[in-house]
């Protein structure tokens, strides 16, 4: 399996701004863009850990997955949340020809933890043998970051802090997600069960 980012996160939807504010840096002099490059590195440094720790994509983005066999003919998880569209379908042979899956056949199912792609019918289409699927999908919170939650937006300002004050150490001392980030969001982390469960 692979999840490929089809997309990154606009530049206009990262808030240095607020960044700045929540860092309480100064402003009001003729160098005050001189750090946004910088500060910018760390928001999306910031978002990628906390995306990694909990599988919630923040701002909204194209996706897309490739598998070559379903774990459940009726029911896919997706690996990431919240899948707010499954964009295509597409069936790859083994000679990498694609076809374009029955949108009739499937549907997405929304979850908040665990998404899922779901057949309509019997089955989910048929995956080619020795062949793979790739299914495309937008997925995120939305497009601005005031469409995020505020504890997750809390936790992205105060992990690319950390990372900002600590951008010089090089010690082991420093842990890489602090007590405070990892406790909001704890919340969102995916529970995953096997053995039967869910996963």
């Amino acid at each position: 399996m692979m999840l490929v980012e089809e997309t990154t996160v606009p530049q206009l939807a990262l808030p240095v701004a607020q960044f700045k504010d929540h860092m309480r840096l100064g402003s009001g002099f003729a160098d005050d863009g001189v750090q946004d490059p910088v500060l910018e590195s760390y928001l999306r440094a910031s978002m990628a850990a906390i995306e990694a720790r909990t599988g919630k994509i923040l701002i909204e983005r194209e996706f897309s997955w490739t598998l070559t066999a379903w774990r459940d003919d009726r029911r896919q998880p997706l690996p990431v949340a919240p899948v707010n569209a499954i964009t295509a379908v597409m069936l790859i042979d083994m000679n990498g020809d694609e076809t374009f899956a029955d949108g009739d056949a499937w549907y997405l199912e929304p979850d908040s933890q665990r998404p899922a792609f779901k057949a309509t019918s019997a089955c989910l289409p048929a995956v080619p043998v020795n062949g793979s699927v790739r299914i495309g999908m937008l997925a995120g919170f939305g497009p601005e970051w005031g469409d995020l939650p505020a504890d997750l937006g809390q936790a992205v300002m105060m992990l690319a802090a950390h990372y900002y004050e600590y951008r010089h150490d090089v010690s082991h001392g420093t842990p890489a997600m602090p007590f405070g980030v990892s406790s909001l969001i704890e919340r969102y982390r995916t529970v995953r069960l096997f053995m039967g469960g869910r996963v």
